[in-house]
């Protein structure tokens, strides 16, 4: 199947402790040939305000998808559980994403130091510090089968969710992602864990990295100018961008993305990865764009 949408959102996310973290970014493509435009509310988004956003367009019935850029589940295929040898292990995503934020419940701002210093949890982690969890594999980490895959293919360099340290990690913005959508209480579809609804809003995974490849981006897949932001959307038939404030790589992020999603949700392939199957859809979930 595929579908079309009236409106395609991108979110760069940030797992930041921080009330607004800088690297929250969000840009609208309106699918009449302009260059997406970023949402920069003033003083900066914040991981809240993100959920009132999505609850307000769920409540609206807003014909709207939306990429986010961050994991929502940790890796359960190859060891058959999120963590091997904890009895509070949940079965699937949803109940991940529940554990977590009860066990973050007394941190502000949807961040995560209520889990990641859990001492069960925390040894599954590299952690603070360069430390590593003695239930860490070492290595990279422990990665989903859509991660290994990306990898395999070329796409990109997809990290471990597992891993808390370096500029690499993603597993802070990804388990603060767990709470947003623990919060949504499913109000807004998320595939591939739901069915894609005939009409209104759903979330998909995305990785900005492929965007920047499908746009042909020079020097890796960051883009810090207004040239190179113009050049990249100009190959997605985009018209020139509105100038920003700030060229970072979450606001060009935000944009890309969004253009390419727009021409990705018609290709029926990225529905339907081979990959795809019924434990994954219920444990992993998968990143669109990858097959």
């Amino acid at each position: 199947m595929t579908r079309s949408f009236a409106h395609v959102a991108c979110l760069d996310w940030s797992g930041q402790a921080v009330e607004r973290p800088r690297g929250i970014a969000l840009a609208i493509d309106a699918g009449d040939g302009e260059a997406p435009k970023l949402l920069a509310p003033a003083g900066g988004w914040s991981r809240a305000a993100v959920l009132d956003w999505l609850i307000a367009h769920a409540t609206a019935g807003t014909d709207m998808i939306v990429g986010i850029d961050f994991s929502p589940a940790f890796p359960f295929v190859d060891a058959g559980a999120f963590f091997p040898g904890w009895s509070a292990s949940p079965a699937d995503a949803r109940k991940l994403w529940a554990l977590v934020d009860d066990l973050c419940a007394g941190d502000p701002h949807l961040s995560v130091s209520g889990f990641v210093d859990h001492p069960e949890a925390s040894r599954h982690f590299r952690r603070h510090g360069g430390r590593l969890g003695d239930l860490f594999p070492g290595g990279a980490g422990r990665m989903r089968v859509v991660e290994q895959r990306c990898r395999a293919t070329g796409l990109g360099a997809a990290q471990s969710c597992f891993n808390l340290v370096g500029a690499a990690q993603v597993g802070k913005s990804s388990l603060s992602g767990m709470r947003l959508l623990h919060r949504l209480a499913g109000r807004v579809p998320v595939w591939p864990f739901d069915p894609v609804p005939a009409r209104g809003p759903l979330i998909v995974e995305i990785y900005t990295t492929i965007a920047a490849r499908r746009a042909s981006v020079r020097g890796g897949s960051k883009i810090r100018t207004a040239e190179a932001l113009d050049a990249a959307l100009a190959t997605l038939g985009r018209r020139p961008h509105r100038p920003l404030a700030r060229y970072d790589d979450h606001a060009t992020d935000a944009i890309l993305t969004a253009a390419w999603l727009r021409h990705a949700i018609a290709d029926r392939d990225l529905w339907h990865p081979p990959g795809l199957d019924d434990t994954i859809r219920q444990t992993e979930g998968w990143t669109f764009g990858v097959t």
